[in-house]
């Protein structure tokens, strides 16, 4: 199966938010090793998030594709000075366990370099997810001791299911 990772167009939103919410919510993401629907649900994006930052030049989604469907992809924003910051990293859970998350990483860095001359590359996980931080120290982000709050009360980011949630920063040198 050949996989073409490439920037995303205004084509693939539908089913890019699809895919999303099977990587991270409900039934469907508990069928793939890293999810995080016990810990959150509603919705993760919307169609209209994904247009705003597809509209943004400070923003890049690239999207994993077979020849008949998008299985990946990942958010890279620019936030100046060298830095840049890795998001919604999602492989359709069928498709996870099998190095797509690893190209999409090493497809995203590439870009942040390309694109925005970055050096540093940052990323938030949510601190209960201990496989998904163990997956991104095994890629050579390291935590900052950074915490972020979770944004309660905000729906564009779910509906926590505990009240004890908050984001850890890692974060990776790309020079």
């Amino acid at each position: 199966m050949t996989i073409a990772i490439r920037p995303a167009t205004s084509d693939d939103l539908p089913l890019l938010c699809a895919l999303i919410e099977s990587a991270y919510r409900g039934t469907t993401a508990r069928s793939g090793w890293t999810h995080e629907a016990d810990l959150v649900g509603g919705q993760r994006t919307d169609l209209d998030a994904l247009a705003e930052s597809l509209a943004d030049p400070s923003h890049c989604l690239l999207v994993a594709s077979t020849s008949d469907h998008l299985i990946g992809c990942v958010e890279i924003t620019d936030k100046g000075s060298g830095l840049c910051y890795l998001g919604l990293l999602s492989v359709s859970p069928e498709g996870q366990a099998q190095g797509l998350g690893k190209q999409l990483i090493a497809a995203a860095e590439a870009e942040a370099q390309t694109r925005f001359a970055a050096s540093i590359m940052e990323m938030t996980v949510i601190r209960q997810r201990a496989e998904l931080i163990a997956f991104y120290q095994r890629r050579g982000y390291q935590l900052t001791g950074e915490e972020r709050p979770f944004p309660y009360g905000d729906e564009r980011f779910g509906q926590p299911r505990r009240d004890d949630l908050v984001f850890v920063v890692l974060a990776r040198d790309l020079a």
